[in-house]
């Protein structure tokens, strides 16, 4: 170690009173202060710092996980300028050794130091991972073993669900249910529809599959991240912030509902671009990002190496384009502001038709009374705690969202991708009207023909839990 003391003592500052054009500065008033060694102060500075310097290299993530970033629509007051520190009132750094009581704790202290950055720094460096390049994101086998000795029986036949006759889109068949509902219409005394069962949420939150009669996997109540005590602290209040924060700063502008009919980026109003762009760059949805894309790669691995395969051409042809996420496989995402947020029944028909979305819900509500995923098909009423994600095929099935009590508040995060996206690098990133100009008369018959195909094809994507199974063997 160098000793600053005494290269500090050896300079004299007088000769440096001097421009570098050889004018002199001007003079000044020297004021001494009693007590205070500045000399003293920097050789114990950097003796600390020395103690301290793997601690630093270790620091990659600076950013805490409980803070996400923040932004505001108005300008910025200008901030008040600090007081000076009273000399006398100096807390001066003693440059002798600390007593063992004293060095013990500072050990102590420098060891949670280390494990919270250390910490930081993992979760900084998983969402920094490209789910498309890095392809399969890396999950722990043993939450999958778990989950499959949990799973949820839907008494349905996911092959009977209607999709257009393209194979990329659903339908827009929305004769189940119109209006708002309630836990009541499901379940109790006097329920509105026959035939629904309550599918609790686990005690651990771990991820359970939905099963339908062919042992095919056609959703995930995926819970929230094993192992993580801190999870509702660091993610999900940070989460709920940044919507709340968003919500009153946020308009719809006239217009915003129409854009190109080639892939492009949805235009926003400056304002509206800068709250998105503060909410896709939070810390807490790029987590929340990253756990659905590693759900979905454990519970569809062959619907998730579809959209690797698909979506990696389709950005390597449009390098300008970018997902909201780079941990995540979804191109689209959809903050939903609350703040009582719930859903119509519906089908998210041009999403992929044999797709996944993730939703997750966010907000304070007590999920056992309301909040729940309806799933019409499936005739699940499934609980939606805070923070938690549930993965379903979307375009598929028809879902809505039960009411929660008055007082309560609700925000939803979705992340998704348009089935057209297939489809147009499918077609060699034409529109529909450029590449049937190509087709003669055979060719669109082969087309329709190969629309069927496909959509049989992409429901057989579906694991089952067999192949899950084997998996974990493997």
């Amino acid at each position: 170690m160098v000793n600053l003391k005494g290269v500090f003592s050896s300079l004299d500052v007088l000769s440096f009173r001097q421009t570098r054009s050889g004018r002199p500065y001007s003079g000044w008033a020297q004021i001494d202060v009693p007590h205070f060694s500045i000399v003293d102060a920097v050789a114990a500075a950097a003796a600390v710092q020395e103690q301290d310097e793997d601690l630093s290299q270790a620091d990659a993530a600076p950013v805490p996980l409980a803070a996400p970033l923040h932004f505001s629509a108005t300008a910025a007051t200008p901030a008040t300028p600090a007081t000076p520190p009273v000399l006398e009132n100096l807390q001066v750094p003693s440059a002798t050794p600390a007593t063992p009581a004293t060095a013990a704790t500072a050990t102590s202290r420098d060891k949670r130091r280390y494990r919270e950055r250390r910490r930081q720094q993992r979760a900084i460096a998983s969402a920094s991972k490209d789910a498309i390049e890095d392809n399969r994101p890396a999950h722990i086998r043993r939450h999958l073993a778990g989950g499959l000795k949990a799973s949820i029986q839907a008494k349905f036949h996911l092959m009977k669900t209607c999709i257009a006759t393209t194979g990329w889109i659903g339908v827009p068949k929305n004769s189940l249910a119109q209006g708002v509902h309630c836990l009541g219409d499901f379940v109790g005394p006097t329920p509105r529809y026959e035939g629904f069962k309550v599918v609790k949420a686990h005690p651990s939150g771990c991820a359970r599959p939905i099963v339908d009669m062919d042992s095919k996997i056609c959703g995930v109540q995926g819970g929230v991240p094993q192992n993580d005590p801190r999870f509702m602290a660091d993610v999900h209040d940070p989460a709920v912030a940044a919507l709340e924060q968003a919500r009153g700063q946020m308009s719809a502008e006239a217009g915003s509902e129409y854009h190109r009919i080639e892939p492009s980026t949805v235009a926003n109003g400056v304002v509206n671009a800068a709250i998105f762009l503060a909410l896709i760059s939070n810390v807490a949805f790029i987590r929340l990002a990253g756990f659905a894309t590693g759900l979905f790669a454990n519970w569809a691995p062959d619907v998730f190496d579809f959209y690797v395969d698909y979506m990696s051409d389709f950005y390597h042809q449009y390098p300008y384009l970018h997902r909201p996420f780079l941990n995540s496989i979804w191109s689209a995402c959809t903050f939903n502001l609350g703040p009582r947020t719930y859903t119509l029944g519906h089908r998210d028909f041009a999403n992929l038709a044999f797709g996944w979305c993730a939703i997750t819900a966010l907000g304070n509500f007590d999920y056992t009374k309301g909040g729940h995923l309806v799933l019409w098909e499936c005739k699940l009423v499934l609980e939606f705690p805070p923070g938690s994600t549930i993965l379903i095929p979307s375009a598929a099935l028809f879902h809505s969202n039960t009411l929660i009590s008055a007082g309560e508040s609700r925000y939803s995060f979705t992340q998704y991708t348009a089935g057209g996206l297939f489809r147009w690098v499918e077609r060699g990133f034409k529109s529909e009207m450029d590449y049937f100009e190509t087709l003669t008369a055979a060719e669109v018959e082969e087309e329709r023909l190969l629309g069927l195909e496909r959509a049989m094809a992409g429901a057989g994507l579906f694991s089952s839990i067999s192949d899950l199974e084997a998996a974990i063997v493997a």
